[in-house]
């Protein structure tokens, strides 16, 4: 069964960490793939080498649409909000920003662009975000409700929560700082992902919640080469392209997602289907 996939991100270079394998994966098997960004990261990593006269904003919607040609996006849409910067910023109050947003109003753009895609009379399947965010940045956390509000507004039935298996990220650091101890490398005693994130909470969630899990391996390239593409965000892009392909593929070739009223541990399975 072909289908539209619309994955609402919060930011650009959100779609590559997040969900670029599944993008790739969908693209390749035929899927219609819609990538939906709520603002316009205005509040990112500031490069040196900017243009004169040329701003954050444009060049990370350039980058955005860069990585969406490498992963297969077939159409990428901007709800047109400002980036609302981390929990705690003054950027929090900007009227203009996703944070400050009306969720029916923001809402109703994306069942617009919902409504849109049932036009073309494949199946829809929204991705949005955990209930926090992953990590409980504001952006994040509204895309959530945003998401559910749009799919609510446009009829939407199939939604998916993208999110990270915290229990498979606390295995993962354990791994990597064995593995550094045993060469004598430093680890980073703070990367901890069961510490506090901007919100307060741990990253991601527990694979108790995490209904599917879904097997990217085979496009991990793909989606570190669309990481690449968010060149700008060095704080963003240099841990995930500094890492050997083996590594970079046993901690990022899976990706995993929530689905309201379906208990975890995760099972392979799939957004179609």
């Amino acid at each position: 069964m072909m289908a539209t996939i619309v994955f609402l991100h919060a930011h650009p270079d959100d779609e590559s960490i997040l969900t670029g394998g599944s993008i790739a994966r969908a693209a390749d098997e035929g899927h219609r793939v819609v990538l939906v960004v709520a603002t316009d990261g205005r509040h990112g990593e500031l490069p040196d080498d900017l243009a004169e006269g040329e701003t954050l904003v444009e060049r990370r919607r350039v980058e955005t649409e860069r990585s969406a040609a490498v992963l297969g996006v077939q159409r990428v849409a901007w709800l047109g909000y400002h980036d609302s910067g981390m929990t705690g910023w003054e950027q929090n109050g900007d009227t203009q920003s996703f944070h400050q947003a009306d969720v029916d109003e923001a809402g109703g753009r994306l069942a617009a662009i919902l409504t849109e895609e049932r036009a073309n009379g494949e199946p829809l399947v929204l991705v949005t975000y955990d209930w926090h965010g992953n990590y409980g940045h504001p952006d994040h956390v509204k895309v959530h409700y945003v998401g559910y509000r749009g799919a609510e507004l446009a009829g939407v039935d199939t939604v998916f929560e993208a999110t990270a298996n915290r229990d498979e990220w606390r295995e993962q650091v354990a791994l990597a700082r064995a593995a550094a101890e045993a060469a004598g490398e430093p680890f980073p005693e703070d990367f901890d992902p069961d510490g506090p994130a901007d919100d307060g909470n741990p990253m991601g969630e527990p694979a108790a919640a995490i209904a599917v899990r879904v097997d990217v391996s085979a496009w991990a390239e793909r989606k570190r080469e669309s990481i690449r593409c968010h060149r700008s965000q060095v704080t963003d892009t240099t841990f995930f392209l500094s890492m050997p392909d083996d590594q970079f593929v046993a901690a990022f070739g899976t990706e995993w997602y929530v689905r309201r009223g379906v208990a975890g541990p995760p099972v392979a399975g799939w957004l179609v289907g």
